[in-house]
């Protein structure tokens, strides 16, 4: 059987996860995320589909982040008709983030339209609502290490891949050939997540790359969050942190509550501004069998914060000067709640801009920790006079060490690795290391490369 392999995204950037598996006269989709970042990247969400969408007969997903899930409302509109299989949790996820996203963008258009900022007349959400509920009625749950049929002499298993609840890699047997997609990889010694599990053997291996040429700060991320917001607090100022609605909250959650236990940091009141990022805690306290916590400490933790639901609580929020702690979506700051508490929050010296982790390039996370001295939001630029720092030790994915020690369990290596989903610098950091330290073959592809497997 020939097999070729497409890369439809995730190359060259950490965005827009799309592989492309042919075999036969089979297309088999794994991943469909958004791209995201900088503009020319997001230009090809809207940019027509590089294969027709009614000719790929599954999608087979890692998890749920948009930038692995985000593009599949628009795939099945545009005449996707198979189903997309996943675990359940990650069927879970993708319920609220996709719709989410889709009242999102029909929500930053409308607000585009009335204030006139856009270029666009009228200015158009690139999904809506309804097209990421049409999307979900394809979708399918699978059991983890359950061998799944997909067709003749094609068989699939999702193995536990860490990095958030649902998670997996993606074991592809087609005849005597496996392909393996890593997906997003999670830490070894992540404090609520199961660690990555050992593989022994594949033919070919899709790799990501997020932190390919860093080493997470050793530190104790309780022990940086407490200097933190202790000497915040000292000045009088709020905590504001953009965090992921699925999985990094439900972590600062947690070390919160830890903290709060302990003493270690003054009884500030603790506001969870994302509606997305409660009912994403919900899920994950549903899933007691995906992750490590037990019911107790997983009730306990959640409710440490206080829940923001409404428009007008939210709101309220930025005309308080009292110091606080405030959790709001989204993680690298590209949408949501927290766009407006950075507009009440981000001028004023007094406070801090926690973010928890892995920041796109050519998003508002990414510059403010560059040193931005100014992000535009809804049209207008916003000083950044706030301290801003960056806990990089509480990012969910394996950095490059990681990423190495997980490799080292192939008892063979496979005919070739694919190193995808980094920056350029750090896939290619990565692509060194691994022909170097463990004899490898191993390549880094472009956009729209196309290769013949076996």
């Amino acid at each position: 059987m020939t097999l070729k392999l497409t890369f439809l995204g995730a190359a060259g950037t950490v965005t827009g996860s799309k592989y492309l598996l042919a075999t036969g006269d089979r297309n088999n989709l794994i991943d469909c995320g958004l791209f995201q970042g900088f503009k020319q990247l997001r230009l090809r969400n809207w940019a027509q589909f590089p294969v027709s969408p009614g000719s790929i007969d599954d999608v087979l997903l890692t998890h749920a982040h948009l930038d692995h899930s985000g593009y599949l409302p628009l795939l099945v509109r545009n005449g996707f008709h198979g189903p997309i299989v996943c675990t359940d949790a990650t069927r879970a996820l993708c319920s609220l983030l996709l719709t989410d996203s889709g009242h999102l963008q029909e929500r930053d258009a409308e607000f585009a339209n009335r204030r006139g900022f856009s270029k666009h007349k009228p200015a158009l959400p690139l999904y809506t609502e309804a097209d990421a509920e049409t999307a979900l009625g394809r979708f399918q749950s699978v059991p983890f290490h359950k061998t799944l049929p997909i067709a003749p002499g094609l068989d699939a298993r999702f193995l536990y891949a860490g990095h958030i609840l649902g998670a997996a890699m993606i074991e592809l047997n087609l005849g005597p050939t496996k392909v393996l997609f890593s997906g997003d990889l999670g830490r070894s010694n992540d404090i609520g997540l199961f660690a990555p599990e050992p593989v022994e053997n594949a033919d070919y291996l899709v790799l990501e790359s997020t932190y390919g040429d860093r080493k997470h700060d050793p530190r104790d991320p309780e022990d940086v969050l407490a200097e933190a917001i202790a000497r915040t607090a000292a000045r009088g100022g709020t905590v504001l942190i953009p965090a992921f609605a699925v999985g990094r909250t439900q972590t600062i959650l947690f070390h919160l509550y830890r903290l709060k236990a302990e003493k270690r940091i003054p009884d500030l009141p603790i506001y969870l501004d994302s509606p997305m990022a409660m009912d994403a805690t919900d899920i994950f306290a549903a899933h007691k069998q995906d992750h490590r916590f037990s019911p107790d400490e997983a009730r306990a933790a959640f409710a440490v914060a206080r829940y923001v639901r409404t428009i007008e609580e939210s709101k309220a929020l930025d005309t308080q000067g009292t110091p606080k702690i405030i959790i709001s979506a989204s993680g690298m700051a590209t949408g949501g709640r927290i766009l407006h508490h950075l507009e009440a929050y981000a001028s004023d010296p007094r406070n801090l801009i926690l973010f928890a982790g892995f920041q796109a390039g050519g998003t508002r996370g990414a510059a403010m920790t560059e040193g931005a001295e100014s992000i535009k939001i809804h049209g207008q630029y916003i000083p950044v006079r706030a301290q801003v720092e960056n806990l990089h030790m509480m990012s969910a994915h394996a950095d490059a060490d990681e990423i190495l020690a997980w490799l080292r369990h192939f008892r063979s290596p496979p005919e070739m690795t694919f190193i995808t989903h980094g920056e350029p610098a750090a896939a290619d950091a990565l692509r060194r290391r691994i022909a170097e330290e463990l004899g490898w073959a191993c390549t880094v592809p472009d956009y729209r490369d196309q290769v013949e497997l076996g």
